[in-house]
């Protein structure tokens, strides 16, 4: 079997004036692009270069120094943009690199031409064994943090590329875009190799100008405009550009006429998503591979391609599922692992769970081990941030997931009483540390421990995954979060019915995260936390809450009474608050009598102004503005109680030494609220007309804001006056 740069020689000589790579600012035919690859090896072997890692964004001249050194015989290591400093060193260092190609000029570098700088580096020392055939080492994301490098030989990469070649003998791909980093093994064959071979064009764009950053930074209206200028034929898509593609076809703003075919690999892609491409008119077929296989194991075509399955196995290679469900291949298996001794085992395990049908289609259930693959299709293992999250908070417990998700997130347990804003700033300090794709999306703050009676823990201290994943929702829902603003932005788009990708509750909670840091960065909660806190400062609180709550239930028949028929559904959810609310507020009264304080006197007393002016906003709002405005305020006071409520009480009874029956109202809604959340939550993300949902937003804001000027105005000991901020 010839090898891929003689059967790319061929190619030359059969077109040799056809466009073979086309970037923004110069295009290369058949004969151009080998004419300068071959020039560009001889430049290598005079230089002595054995290892060289190939650095730089997508570009023409990324391609030409790949197949350099497919043709001088050096052993390319793609190094991707998204890994970390840290784990770039080790790449450097474990492949035992002699020299970096970068398409971008640094200090020392020796310019090549086309574009390409090469900068030798020192011997290191602590270079790892490598196969002897080696010709490409593919480095994973590393589900720990720490690459894995996969050793590739030429016919191996060859192999897959003729055996994808023939599966797609009866698809005309003229013109390729390539949308995933080069340094991707998916792309780099697929993507770059594929169409050369089929005597395509092979088009590059800077992957910014297609609205993508690190490995999973999306701006999806810049993706869109890239592809429909492009008009490509075919594309590679990994779960979450297919989402994007998607959501911009059924919404009109993507050109669709000129696919033939869109494959999506990489990660988790679900029935749904693919259902609804077909609906809009996207060829998206969906297939599966893994680095240790050169990228791509079985594939969906058209034609010949079933509902639910990553389609049949590629000719070059044999699938077979063992009697556990492990999904096993032989045939064009990696060399080995950088570093390690070669595996005899004839069959490659690879950690995935399926199974095949009597027609031969792979179907890919699941994973064996706890691996969590993002929508990216980057490999975490949870274990590893669990623990880096126990480290950064101090948590107790910590538990990730976020399998198929864009970013992961995590359910953790402080029992110190640190508020969720309070722990933002370790939370940010641990994301910036991480390689993107594992950057955690959300943190969700729980103050219970896990348990094992529960059956969420073990014995010996570790989560039992299957049964957190059923109670997930549950756990969720009596937490807090807090959201780390890394979702795709989906802004772009109105969501389709039924999509969840930002439901309107995560966006209440990230657009309100600054006004809300008003109310948690109150003196008054750091002051209980050190200790100076007194009597008198409780029953200041214990007032104003008296005066804002005993309103709650007359604002919400006021809300009842101007709801438009089409929130009918809130209209019932206002009957449920009501009948949980009712009398909330003698309760406050009845603290306040235990605290020594007249409660007749406070009944017919007057609030602090702030107070005054959150209620009078909020009556204002429902009679003159959008009555929904309401839940702005339920957004504040039951996410409010939630964070504060049971922790700081302990700490103020501790204090003051006061009985049971002065903290009825801050302990009851600690957990009451918990359950409140819920049932808002859910409400929430009911309400998808914008204009109620922006008046949630702008009441939530406000009432953060007034709330919040109540908190600073609490008497402290130490007499420490902050100025206030009352909105009149």
């Amino acid at each position: 079997m010839a090898a891929l740069p003689e059967l790319l020689g061929r190619q030359a000589g059969i077109l040799p004036s056809r466009v073979a790579l086309r970037g923004p600012d110069s295009a290369f035919s058949y004969a151009q692009m080998m004419q300068a690859a071959n020039a560009l090896a001889d430049q290598l072997n005079r230089s002595g270069v054995r290892r060289a890692g190939l650095c730089g964004d997508n570009s023409v001249a990324w391609v030409l120094a790949d197949l350099a050194c497919l043709l001088a015989g050096v052993v390319c290591v793609p190094m991707p943009v998204f890994f970390s400093h840290s784990q770039t060193s080790h790449l450097i260092e474990r492949a035992g690199l002699d020299c970096l190609l970068s398409v971008e000029a640094s200090a020392g570098a020796e310019h090549l031409g086309h574009g390409i700088w090469l900068r030798h580096l020192p011997v290191s020392a602590a270079a790892a064994r490598m196969p002897r055939e080696t010709a490409k080492i593919t480095f994973t994301s590393g589900s720990t943090g720490t690459p894995k490098g996969v050793c590739l030989s030429v016919e191996q990469m060859t192999a897959t590329t003729l055996a994808l070649k023939e599966r797609l003998g009866g698809v005309e791909l003229e013109q390729h875009l390539c949308l995933l980093p080069m340094a991707t093994l998916l792309e780099n064959i697929a993507g770059i190799y594929l169409p050369l071979l089929m005597g395509g064009t092979v088009n590059i764009a800077p992957l910014q100008s297609l609205g993508m950053t690190g490995s999973s930074g999306l701006d999806p209206a810049r993706l869109v405009q890239g592809i429909n200028q492009g008009e490509p034929h075919s594309l590679i898509l990994v779960p979450e550009l297919a989402m994007a593609l998607v959501t911009a076809a059924e919404h009109g703003q993507l050109d669709s006429r000129s696919f033939r075919f869109l494959a999506v690999g990489g990660g988790r892609v679900s029935s749904g998503l693919l259902a609804r491409g077909h609906a809009a008119g996207l060829p998206l077929y969906e297939g599966y591979g893994l680095s240790e296989c050169s990228s791509v194991v079985a594939l969906n075509v058209p034609g010949a391609e079933v509902e639910g399955t990553v389609g049949k196995p590629l000719s070059h290679v044999e699938v077979r599922v063992d009697d556990r469900r492990h999904i096993l291949i032989r045939g064009n298996t990696h060399l080995g692992y950088l570093g390690e001794q070669p595996d005899d085992h004839e069959w490659l395990d690879t950690g995935d769970l399926g199974a095949v049908d009597t027609a031969g289609f792979l179907s890919v259930n699941g994973r064996a081990k706890n691996l969590l693959i993002t929508s990216f299709g980057r490999n975490i293992s949870p274990e590893w941030l669990e623990s880096e999250l126990v480290q950064a908070l101090g948590a107790h417990q910590a538990v990730v997931f976020g399998d198929g998700d864009p970013n992961p997130s995590a359910l953790v347990v402080i029992r110190d009483g640190r508020s969720p804003e309070q722990l933002r700033g370790a939370l940010a300090t641990l994301n910036a540390g991480l390689p993107d794709y594992a950057r955690l999306e959300a943190v969700y703050i729980r103050r219970q421990l896990l348990t094992q009676a529960q059956g969420h823990w073990t014995a010996n201290g570790r989560p039992v995954r299957h049964q957190l994943q059923v109670d997930l929702p549950k756990l969720l829902a009596g937490a807090f979060p807090v959201f780390m603003n890394l979702s795709v932005d989906q802004s772009t788009f109105s969501t389709p019915p039924g999509d969840t990708d930002m439901a309107f509750f995560d966006r209440l909670q990230s657009e309100t995260a600054q006004a809300r840091a008003h109310v948690t960065g109150a003196p008054v909660v750091e002051a209980i936390r050190e200790g100076r806190f007194d009597i008198k400062g409780y029953t200041w609180f214990l007032t104003q809450a008296y005066h804002h709550v005993k309103h709650t239930v007359p604002l919400m028949m006021a809300c009842g009474g101007q709801l438009p028929e089409r929130l009918e559904f809130v209209r019932k959810a206002l009957v449920e608050y009501i009948e949980e609310e009712y009398g909330h507020h003698e309760w406050i009264l009845n603290d306040l009598e235990a605290c020594g304080e007249d409660k007749d006197a406070i009944r017919h007393g007057n609030p602090d102004t702030s107070i005054e002016l959150m209620v009078a906003y909020l009556y204002d709002r429902i009679q003159r503005g959008n009555p929904a405005a309401f839940f702005g305020m339920v957004q504040v006071l039951e996410g409010t109680s939630i964070e504060l409520a049971t922790p700081l009480g302990e700490a103020i009874q501790k204090q003051l030494g006061l009985p049971d029956e002065a903290f009825s109202y801050l302990y009851s809604h600690g957990a009451l609220d918990q359950e409140h959340f819920e049932f808002f939550r859910k409400l929430m993300n009911e309400i998808t007309d914008a204009d109620d949902q922006q008046a949630i937003i702008d009441a939530a804001r406000m009432v953060y804001r007034l709330y919040g000027d109540m908190l600073h105005s609490i008497p402290l000991p130490a007499n420490r006056k902050e100025q206030r901020h009352e909105a009149a």
